[in-house]
């Protein structure tokens, strides 16, 4: 049989935590990243969205650990006169891997729509960035619909950005379950996985894209979901490090590996 492949899973933490709080968690997540199987054997790879204030020290303080760092936004430009804005470029130079684009907050507080978002993913992959494109439906519907929606608006945003040609991480997350009490079904999750991941993979210039779900993700639904999502994007289910562990537990399961505690 073959191997399940690496499971990828993602942390943003909004805006939920103080500075000193950020760094505080990042230590205790490094510290698990670090030791963790999971993590050490690349059977699952990690990495974490802080704030943009945090970013240089938490990479120091996650360096060596296995986690990697990206930016929560990113600017389309990639120098000039954007005050408040931080350049893909910059981010990059300051040691990040990753910028988050396109998340249905930013679609829905501050009015950036799909000229916005793919302009923001060609500005993440010219400066070898990988993006975090979030793209999900906005109201609740059948799965097979939310499925024909979602790979539309991904083939939609990436033909705009021109961007067909390097990896990107796909989150799907239905809107209407960000910030729910349960995320999506499944049933629901591995239908538009499953599409979004056959779209990724009829194309070759995509070659190493992942698609990963979130919306009110946490510990449990990695087990539940098995192979059929590509690994989960985290929100508040990951403030406490404890939950971390829990579903870096369940990403060795799925290859089959039991955990040290279940040795004992």
């Amino acid at each position: 049989m073959r191997a399940a492949p690496a499971v990828t899973i993602g942390i943003s933490l909004k805006m939920y935590f103080g500075h000193h709080q950020t760094l505080n968690w990042s230590r205790r997540t490094a510290a698990i990243a670090g030791r963790h199987p999971a993590v050490t054997s690349g059977l699952a790879e990690l990495f974490v969205l802080p704030s943009f204030p945090a970013l240089v020290p938490v990479a120091s303080i996650v360096a060596g650990s296995g986690v990697r760092v990206g930016a929560q936004d990113l600017a389309a430009e990639d120098a000039g006169p954007y005050t408040g804005e931080v350049s893909g470029a910059h981010l990059k130079e300051i040691g990040c891997a990753y910028a988050e684009v396109g998340h249905a907050e930013r679609r829905r507080l501050f009015g950036e729509g799909d000229t916005v978002v793919a302009a923001k993913t060609a500005a993440a992959l010219r400066n070898g960035l990988t993006p975090v494109l979030c793209v999900g439906e906005l109201n609740r519907a059948d799965p097979s619909d939310a499925a024909a929606r979602t790979v539309a608006e991904l083939e939609r945003l990436l033909a705009t950005a021109g961007a067909e040609r390097a990896p990107v991480v796909v989150a799907y997350e239905p809107q209407w379950a960000i910030g729910a009490p349960q995320p999506a079904s499944t049933t629901h999750i591995r239908t538009v996985c499953a599409a979004l991941t056959d779209w990724l993979a009829a194309r070759p210039g995509l070659a190493g894209s992942r698609v990963i779900y979130g919306g009110s993700a946490g510990p449990g639904l990695l087990a539940d979901l098995g192979a059929d999502a590509g690994g989960l994007f985290l929100g508040r289910f990951a403030h406490d490090p404890t939950a971390v562990e829990r579903i870096l537990d369940e990403a060795l399961a799925l290859h089959g590996t039991p955990t040290e505690e279940a040795t004992v």
